[in-house]
């Protein structure tokens, strides 16, 4: 049997407000919102012999405050990054068909020209360039003197060590770099064309012929 009589104490106020917050919507209401009408609740229905601590409701206050100030700032970071990596498609949308340098050790020759390049973290006294076919064979050893730091480009005539043309082709090359009598480093750059971009939400790839997928930030040098 259902007892007739209803409870008028703070509990039941606090019961009764939080109850109504629900009902009124409460998928649509703020966090914070909730939090600032339960504490209010709270305080009008406080026991006067032993009320709330001032220092308690500011540290609540600070924390919902915190909380509602990392919601609109991951929000405002969300947006921030959709807008980049709209404009970073937009940018590589513009770069389909060029030209491009990025990290690879291929070569491809077509009437007696291939093209890549090197990067070079400081400078070189000398480097050397191999030249090998797909057996593994060396058909082209290039010397190319002292460079400075930064991009070095690098062009094939296509010719072989014997003054002969090589086939038309895919080859491989590897490059070493000596500075001070001593080995340093030196990073191989292949050339492709981009055929198309792809947005996604880790950012912008490109696709560079037989080369693969590329992300932006691996390009070296657009021509």
């Amino acid at each position: 049997m259902l007892n007739g009589t209803q409870d008028t104490g703070p509990t039941a106020a606090l019961f009764a407000s939080l109850n109504g917050s629900r009902t009124a919507k409460s998928s649509a209401i703020d966090p914070q919102d909730r939090f600032l009408k339960l504490l209010v609740t709270q305080m009008q229905n406080q026991d006067p012999l032993n009320p709330l601590d001032n220092a308690q409701v500011t540290s609540q206050l600070a924390q919902i405050s915190t909380v509602g100030g990392i919601d609109k700032l991951n929000a405002t970071l969300k947006a921030l990054g959709a807008s980049m990596n709209s404009s970073q498609a937009m940018q590589a949308a513009t770069m389909i068909g060029r030209g491009v340098l990025v990290p690879g050790s291929t070569l491809e020759l077509a009437n007696g020209r291939a093209f890549a390049g090197l990067e070079l973290p400081q400078p070189a006294d000398s480097i050397r360039v191999t030249i090998q076919n797909t057996a593994g064979n060396i058909v082209r050893t290039l010397q190319l003197g002292g460079q400075n730091a930064g991009l070095v480009p690098l062009q094939w005539d296509g010719l072989t060590d014997s003054g002969a043309p090589a086939a038309n082709g895919a080859y491989r090359f590897s490059a070493s770099a000596v500075l001070n009598g001593g080995k340093t480093d030196v990073n191989t750059l292949a050339f492709g064309l981009v055929g198309s971009v792809t947005p996604a939400a880790q950012g912008v790839t490109m696709e560079v012929g037989r080369l693969g997928s590329f992300d932006l930030s691996a390009v070296r040098q657009i021509s």
